[in-house]
């Protein structure tokens, strides 16, 4: 049984400059910038919104809808910054902007025989033509989201990414199928954390297999660039405090995108799941644990990973859901026996039957039995013993990236997998058991 929902896929293009300046598309990036800080400015100077809008829209030398997609970006990051309490103030930008474009306003596309062509209106009046570059699968679906009705192509933006002229363009599948939660047979638990995401996928049978998915270089940067900020304001060099800024979010973004890829690559693999992870809209709200912990929490891009996640596996027809996060960290998954001194940072023996395991597996166990409960006719897994934790590290190619999975500890008294006590990592030769 499946369900239809609208889903949008952004589909990345380089761009081959045949006709106007390409000075034109970085002049147009720079008035994005200037528009956008002009919003925060103005904001900040306590001016009315509707004000702002209108005497910025009438400032801009951008075409009008690209205008209103700049400011409306800017409004969305101030909507955010109050949302949360104050939390994370948008800065300044000190390099340029993405140009930001409506479909048939901002930028056009035209199907060739064996081509893509883009007319980009980058000022009124002056536009940037040339052919589309990329991949035949990202061709495939531009064509489809142009020729179809079930289909339509909306925003993109205009940007230099590793020196080089790209079109991110978004299309969307307004009758795409997707499973339904009701009828999967595998629940995957997920628990996300500052510094990997485990995963556990059960059926009503027992569990299937596990995996912790470690990505310590985001902790280790975000880490980096705050330590350079801060030494930079204490020496009053401010300058570069929004690049660094932009710079760490961009490494994020691209860390999490990987990251997502291979959660969904590895759930794929068992039959009709369903995504199940930790409600944490409000988990902002509860967290007060001191200035420096409260700086690393508060920024975690927890929604942002699970965003990803969930429209990739969308795209999979693999539905997603959750559920109420609490105690899951605390709830033993062989006894349920639940409390606090159950877990200690990484490691969790419970207090009852003396059940050891990574205590983010067990969290991603619990998450999946917990979603279990909460369905009619549904069995919960008696779980005796469990299999050995596996861990896959992400770290970017020029680190040399672990690709498959490494065992790290027992997970349950006397019980071992082939016997063997630890497994090594074969793609470095370096041993991984505990």
């Amino acid at each position: 049984m499946t369900q239809t929902q609208a889903l949008t896929k952004t589909l990345v293009f380089p761009l081959d400059v045949q006709s106007g300046n390409e000075s034109l598309l970085h002049d147009a990036r720079l008035e994005c910038r200037r528009v956008f800080n002009e919003v925060l400015r103005l904001n900040y100077d306590g001016w009315n919104w509707d004000k702002i809008e209108n005497v910025v829209e009438q400032n801009a030398d951008l075409v009008q809808n690209t205008a209103q997609r700049i400011i409306d970006k800017a409004f969305d990051a101030l909507d955010n910054y109050y949302d949360y309490d104050d939390w994370g103030r948008p800065w300044y930008k000190h390099e340029t902007f993405p140009l930001r474009m409506n479909y048939g306003e901002g930028y056009n596309l035209f199907l060739e025989d064996e081509t893509v062509r883009f007319r980009i209106s980058a000022k009124p009046y002056n536009h940037v033509k040339g052919e589309l570059r990329g991949t035949q699968d990202q061709f495939d679906l531009l064509r489809q989201a142009i020729e179809d009705d079930d289909w339509h192509v909306g925003t993109a933006e205009a940007l230099v990414r590793h020196g080089r002229e790209e079109l991110h363009a978004t299309v969307t599948n307004e009758t795409a199928e997707v499973g339904a939660k009701t009828t999967t047979e595998t629940v995957t638990g997920v628990d996300i954390n500052e510094d990997c995401v485990a995963l556990a996928a059960l059926t009503e049978h027992g569990i299937e297999d596990s995996v912790v998915i470690d990505y310590p270089e985001i902790k280790e940067q975000r880490h980096r660039y705050f330590t350079m900020r801060k030494r930079m304001q204490e020496a009053g060099q401010t300058g570069f405090n929004d690049v660094f800024r932009d710079k760490e979010q961009q490494f994020v973004h691209d860390q999490l995108h990987t990251v997502s890829r291979r959660v969904v690559e590895w759930i794929q693999r068992f039959d009709s799941p369903v995504i199940v992870f930790e409600d944490l809209k409000d988990m902002r709200d509860d967290i007060e644990y001191g200035t420096r912990m409260n700086r690393r929490l508060h920024s975690l891009p927890f929604a942002k990973l699970r965003d990803f996640i969930t429209y990739k596996a969308a795209w999979r027809g693999i539905p997603s859901d959750d559920v109420d996060p609490e105690y899951t960290s605390q709830q033993c998954p062989v006894c349920g026996h639940t409390e606090r001194a159950n877990r200690h940072k990484k490691r969790f023996k419970c207090c009852e039957c003396e059940h050891q395991d990574h205590a983010d597996r067990g969290a991603g166990i619990s998450v999946a039995q917990k979603w279990l409960r909460t369905q009619e006719d549904r069995n919960v897994p008696a779980l005796n013993t469990l299999p050995q934790v596996r861990k896959w590290e992400l770290r970017r190619q020029a680190s040399g990236p672990v690709d498959g999975p490494t065992v790290t500890h027992h997970t349950e008294r006397g019980h071992q997998t082939d016997g063997v006590s630890g497994v090594s990592d074969q793609s470095t030769g370096r041993s991984s058991g505990a």
